[in-house]
């Protein structure tokens, strides 16, 4: 499975204005709830109470929040960029300034580590970190994310 296999444009966002995790996950789950026509903040609770189980900031300025929900159909994926960074707990301790948020239905684990896999994966390219970083709008990260989902 691609990135843009579940990535919509209207789910990403270039300037996140949240300062702390939690607010983070709200404006990332804010998106992904209008499309797929969920309440935003059961979204985001589902999401934060993953959190508690450790934090989803793998470290290098990357953050891959993600959660599974009971009443949904198929494969959310939202997407954005902290330009100052936020404390998300992160492994290395460092800020995070690159999001992917994951939710897929309850009983899909073995897509669920597919695609959190194919994120880690594509998120070790240095070069394409820095570009989604300094990407304009969500047509740039789109544009961005299409380039390097066809190499992986």
């Amino acid at each position: 499975m691609k990135i843009l296999d579940a990535l919509k444009k209207e789910a990403i966002r270039v300037d996140l204005r949240a300062s702390d995790k939690q607010g983070v996950i709200r404006e990332l789950a804010e998106p992904l709830a209008a499309i797929a026509g969920l309440d935003a903040s059961e979204l985001a609770t589902v999401l934060l109470e993953r959190e508690q189980l450790g934090s989803t900031g793998i470290g290098g300025g990357i953050g891959i929040p993600h959660g599974k929900l009971k009443h949904l159909d198929s494969l959310l994926l939202g997407f954005g960029v902290s330009r100052k960074g936020v404390d998300f707990d992160s492994i290395d301790g460092k800020p995070t300034h690159i999001f992917f948020l994951l939710v897929t239905p309850e009983n899909s684990t073995g897509l669920h580590l597919k695609v959190l896999a194919r994120i880690s994966k594509i998120l070790k390219d240095e070069l394409f970190k820095n570009r989604l970083l300094n990407a304009a709008d969500p047509d740039a990260v789109y544009a961005i994310i299409q380039e390097y989902d066809e190499e992986f």
